[in-house]
């Protein structure tokens, strides 16, 4: 098993059928599964990126992405770090269902938000809540291959019992002269010498922690809320959004839309194929394809986590969002079907 494990090949891209061979409690409401491919792999990614799964509940095809919380940098395993939403359909099926032994199927990996395509000397991590995850990958890639790195790492959450990773963390504290970790918590304390604010992000918290936050790049992720502050203080305090990035999944895209004048335009004609439907200009491609009954996972609908991920052959279109997509495949005319919107008559290939 040793030596078919160290010859086997490599996964960067693709299905892969996945066996959970580990699960446990990060916290009370967070938990993490370990997987290893059914057939032994080597897995490869982006320290930042995510997966989709691909499950049946309740006989429904459901997708969902989920950042690796693990390291490409131990390549035999990948892990998922879930927090159980009170109404979260995957995440508590996870919970209830998912156990060692389990297989599941999945797609990827994915994202631009990583440490490959963004490259950097200096580092600020800035998350809350289950934000946390591809923040943790990024550390542990960072304290595998490029000991001493310069981190500064401030998270935010609701008290210490909700603190996801804390003993790793602490451990990269300790050993590792320049990595800065802090937290921001609405209540409670911790007993371990770990600097703690009471309360919520801050400027004024974060220039007190990391001095020189002005020269660093900034990756953030986390709900909505906390990274809308985050951003706005950040424009505030003149800092330089060139080198601001950020992560997030979950929340449905709103519309404005005016439905009498959206009735009186003209639609447009999209073919998928051999079939077709007429899409109004403020309908997306996602709900042409669902229409038409193709098979598209659509796991964030909102334009982040990329696994609507589409071509367009012919016609025009306009997107909203291009957050999941290289600059290699946008200029092959790939598109993410939630955000994207007819603007002629358009020829897509999934």
């Amino acid at each position: 098993m040793n030596s078919q494990l160290l010859n086997s090949a490599t996964w960067q891209h693709g299905e892969v059928r996945l066996v959970c061979v580990e699960r446990w409690h990060e916290t009370h409401d967070v938990i993490s599964y370990r997987f290893q491919a059914e057939q032994p792999v080597k897995f490869q990614f982006k320290p930042g990126q995510f997966i989709t799964l691909l499950l049946d509940i309740n006989g429904e095809r459901v997708g969902r992405s989920y950042t690796i919380s693990s390291s490409p940098s131990r390549p035999y395993s990948i892990v998922l770090t879930i927090k159980t939403i009170s109404d979260g359909l995957v995440s508590n099926y996870l919970a209830d269902h998912l156990q060692v032994g389990h297989r599941i199927l999945a797609t990827g990996p994915d994202g631009v938000f990583n440490l490959v395509d963004i490259e950097t000397e200096k580092y600020l991590f800035l998350s809350a809540g289950s934000g946390i995850t591809p923040m943790y990958s990024m550390c542990r890639w960072l304290e595998d291959t490029q000991k001493g790195s310069d981190i500064a790492f401030l998270h935010s959450a609701k008290s210490p019992r909700d603190l996801i990773f804390h003993a790793d963390l602490k451990q990269f504290d300790n050993v590792n002269e320049h990595f800065n970790l802090a937290y921001s918590l609405e209540e409670g304390e911790l007993q371990d010498g770990t600097a703690v604010v009471e309360g919520r992000f801050s400027v004024e918290w974060l220039a007190n922690q990391v001095a020189d936050y002005q020269s660093r790049t900034i990756f953030v992720c986390g709900p909505a809320p906390y990274m809308q502050a985050v951003k706005s203080a950040l424009i505030e305090a003149g800092f330089d959004m060139e080198r601001y990035y950020q992560e997030s999944f979950g929340g449905e895209p709103t519309s404005t839309v005016n439905q009498a004048a959206e009735q009186e335009a003209k639609p447009f004609m999209l073919h998928i194929s051999d079939k077709k439907v007429d899409l109004s200009a403020e309908q997306s491609l996602l709900e042409g394809i669902e229409k038409l009954g193709l098979p598209i996972i659509a796991a964030c609908r909102a334009g982040v986590c990329g696994a609507c991920k589409c071509k367009v052959v012919k016609g025009e279109v306009e997107s909203s969002s291009q957050m999941a997509l290289t600059p290699e495949e946008i200029e092959q005319g790939f598109v993410l079907a939630c955000s994207t919107q007819l603007r002629s008559d358009a020829l897509v290939e999934l």
